[in-house]
């Protein structure tokens, strides 16, 4: 979960993974801090707040990263983790958009919430008015995540192939989307540069 806050790193997963394994349907236990938890309420409790943990102090990492790298970190090492100027000029206009509900919106939303906390950084987003705010998307995402694998229980499996074709279908709404964008884009210019003056 840390590591998800700045990379795709299957956050997903991991908490369905550990709500399913609270509820008891896959063997196996849960331990935080020392303290070991059958299944039940409070392995929930420990699963939602180990994910909220780990992706906060990871959102943490991120953010110090975008602060202290800025866009040359980004230029130099961006692409090695999947961050292109495209994705930051996006998360720019994300956090434009959206301003106060950025970053909680961001860190609750699947496949969004890797790509919030550089950003953020990098947009010079105060720390205590981050952190604060993707908490919330964290709580949010962790506690609806890890329900949904306590409710689905030992077919965790199939919930998550469920959400592999939710993950591919946006991706492909997304792709779709742009192209169209892209069709009218060059149209425009088409059509601009045709009808000038001879």
């Amino acid at each position: 979960m840390t590591v998800a806050a700045v990379l795709p790193a299957a956050s997903e997963v991991t908490m369905l993974y550990g709500g399913a394994l609270a509820s008891g349907a896959l063997a196996g236990q849960i331990s935080l801090f020392g303290d070991d938890f059958s299944s039940g309420l409070p392995a929930y409790l420990a699963v939602v707040a180990a994910g909220i943990a780990g992706n906060t102090l990871g959102a943490a990492g991120g953010w110090w990263i975008g602060v202290r790298g800025g866009n040359p970190l980004l230029e130099c090492y961006g692409r090695y983790v999947h961050i292109t100027p495209a994705r930051i000029a996006r998360a720019e206009r994300w956090f434009d958009r959206f301003e106060g509900i950025a970053v909680p919106l961001g860190f609750a939303t699947p496949l969004i919430r890797s790509f919030v906390a550089i950003p953020a950084g990098i947009l010079e987003v105060g720390f205590r008015r981050f952190i604060l705010s993707a908490v919330v998307g964290i709580a949010v995402f962790c506690f609806v995540l890890a329900g949904i694998g306590w409710a689905v229980g030992s077919s965790w499996h199939s919930a998550h192939h469920d959400l592999l074709y939710v993950d591919i279908v946006v991706v492909l709404a997304i792709v779709l989307l742009a192209a169209v964008l892209l069709i009218r884009r060059r149209r425009s210019i088409t059509m601009a540069s045709g009808s000038g003056p001879s």
